[in-house]
């Protein structure tokens, strides 16, 4: 299978926290097949040796995004804005296998529903419901809620730097 959704514009990147604050590297999800497929190219992008807390921002067009948090050994935690990802394309199949859901094949119309792990950014700032509220606000398109997530948890300037 592959990933690449086509027809939609992907932009991934992927954020380590530091003692100095955050620093950011462009990740291509294009050859990736699998779940283990995420994390290794978080790995190869951002050089790291295993133990920082990384979080994956993935957005899809006017579609949908997902947050992915790496830290040492632990299971990664996944927030997507929209359990109905999975329909759309190969990525998005991908993140509502991660995320633990599955998309709705009998009623694709359900609209938007956030799913995953609601509290994976609480103890850097960002508390579920603002993450759930941030994620169905009407008209803000995928792009600007992580922008506005960036800049709550201060790697906006990273992530404005690699768009």
């Amino acid at each position: 299978m592959a990933s690449r959704p086509s027809g939609n514009s992907v932009f991934s990147a992927a954020f380590v926290r530091t003692p100095d604050g955050w620093n950011g590297a462009e990740v291509d999800l294009s050859a990736a097949e699998i779940v283990d497929d995420l994390s290794d190219a978080v790995q190869e992008n951002l050089g790291l040796n295993g133990d920082e807390m990384v979080l994956l921002c993935v957005e899809v067009e006017d579609e949908w995004f997902a947050i992915v948090r790496y830290q040492d050994d632990a299971e990664p935690r996944t927030f997507l804005s929209d359990a109905q990802a999975g329909l759309s394309d190969g990525l998005g199949e991908l993140f509502t296998e991660l995320a633990g859901v599955a998309a709705d094949k009998e009623t694709p119309d359900l609209g938007v529903r956030p799913a995953g792990d609601f509290e994976l950014l609480t103890d850097l700032g960002l508390s579920a419901e603002e993450l759930i509220e941030l994620s169905m606000e009407e008209g803000a398109l995928p792009a600007d809620t992580l922008s506005v997530i960036a800049d709550r948890l201060a790697f906006a300037d990273e992530l404005d730097r690699l768009r």
